[in-house]
């Protein structure tokens, strides 16, 4: 059995494929591609024509959104892809790629090939109440399905897992906070291994701020654009998911690094609210656990800079969480505690392995 991973981000692609070995499941290849703009099907085709002579079983597809109905990994037909799509005003950065690389992998791989779907909305399903309902008319939200859904549930999970690996002796992982930074930025609070509450809710565009969407807002602004300024339903999505975060704040760039080196006091602003937004939402999922056995860092942003790292936690000493300055600075992309000894909360660096949670999760498909 081998199995390809197709996980597409809102600007990155990344490809994996794993056989079954004597060892079990193995990565045979890899590759990302980042700042994607558009599907381009010669990718696929490309890294496929690279591992010439295994024969492909089965294509497993991240998508972000599932809705109410998906909370489970599924094979996909014409109406899972009917679903998918419908959910596009929801996640409309994420499903219309999603929907797109799985027809060419049809394509390119034939209908035999099975696919399978896993939802990153599956992981936040049994979200406790408070968390996942929004002080709407519930009549309402009932008949719309407007609930707070959560995303990067993938992510979340991967980082979770590995935690569990390295601390088996606290159960089912304890009291977990998950900072996901990439282009896309979220958190999470996990109980011994359920998920309680998460920044992301509706659709990726709430919580922290992140690198072109605005994060959390007043929907008063909202309205007071479509009044004030003209501006359409369209215009202000673009905006908010396009034109805000780190971008619009600093007027330069979407791309922490930059920002970092910049000496522009926009770019300075932009950084700094980066972080005070992760530095509160951490606050309050510590009161929501009642203090963290850890704190873990993933994603393109939490796994290379150590500067945004420093700057989240600086201050944090009194809820027990104390960074170890040098193994925060040498850790880049690579597995590192970076708390110190008396630190009552751990702090490490995850690499996220989404392909692995994606490929285990189609295994147990045809167990």
């Amino acid at each position: 059995m081998s199995i390809l991973t197709i996980n597409a981000g809102s600007s990155s692609l990344r490809l994996s494929l794993f056989a079954q070995t004597e060892n079990g499941l193995e990565q045979l290849a890899g590759v990302h591609h980042k700042s994607i703009d558009i599907t381009d099907p010669f990718l696929l085709e490309n890294f496929i024509a690279s591992i010439d002579g295994v024969d492909i079983t089965q294509v497993v597809h991240r998508v972000v959104h599932g809705g109410t109905r998906f909370t489970v990994p599924c094979l996909i037909d014409a109406a899972v892809e009917a679903e998918i799509k419908r959910l596009i005003p929801l996640a409309p950065l994420h499903n219309p790629p999603a929907l797109e690389w799985i027809r060419h992998a049809r394509h390119l791989l034939g209908e035999r090939v099975l696919q399978i779907a896993i939802f990153d909305t599956a992981f936040y399903r049994s979200l406790p109440t408070v968390a996942s309902t929004y002080a709407l008319p519930q009549e309402l939200c009932r008949k719309h399905d407007i609930r707070r859904y959560g995303f990067h549930g993938i992510a979340h999970r991967a980082m979770l897992h590995r935690w569990k690996a390295i601390r088996p002796e606290i159960k089912n992982g304890g009291r977990v906070i998950s900072v996901q930074l990439g282009s896309g930025c979220s958190i999470t609070a996990i109980d011994h291994g359920m998920p309680v509450d998460t920044s992301m809710g509706f659709s990726p565009l709430e919580g922290l701020l992140m690198a072109t969407r605005s994060g959390d807002i007043d929907p008063s602004v909202v309205i007071y654009l479509q009044r004030q300024a003209g501006l359409s339903a369209e215009d202000v999505e673009q905006l908010l998911n396009n034109q805000s975060g780190l971008l619009g704040i600093s007027g330069e760039s979407n791309d922490m690094q930059e920002l970092l080196d910049s000496d522009s006091p926009d770019a300075e602003l932009a950084v700094n609210l980066y972080c005070y937004r992760v530095r509160k939402y951490i606050g309050a999922y510590l009161a929501v656990l009642g203090g963290a056995d850890a704190i873990l860092f993933g994603g393109g942003v939490g796994e290379n800079s150590s500067q945004v790292r420093a700057k989240i936690l600086q201050g944090m000493e009194w809820s027990g969480v104390q960074l170890d300055l040098f193994d925060n600075n040498r850790a880049s992309g690579t597995e590192t505690c970076i708390s110190t000894v008396a630190s009552r909360t751990d702090v490490w660096v995850i690499p996220v392995d989404e392909a692995q949670v994606m490929v285990l999760d189609a295994a147990a498909i045809n167990e």
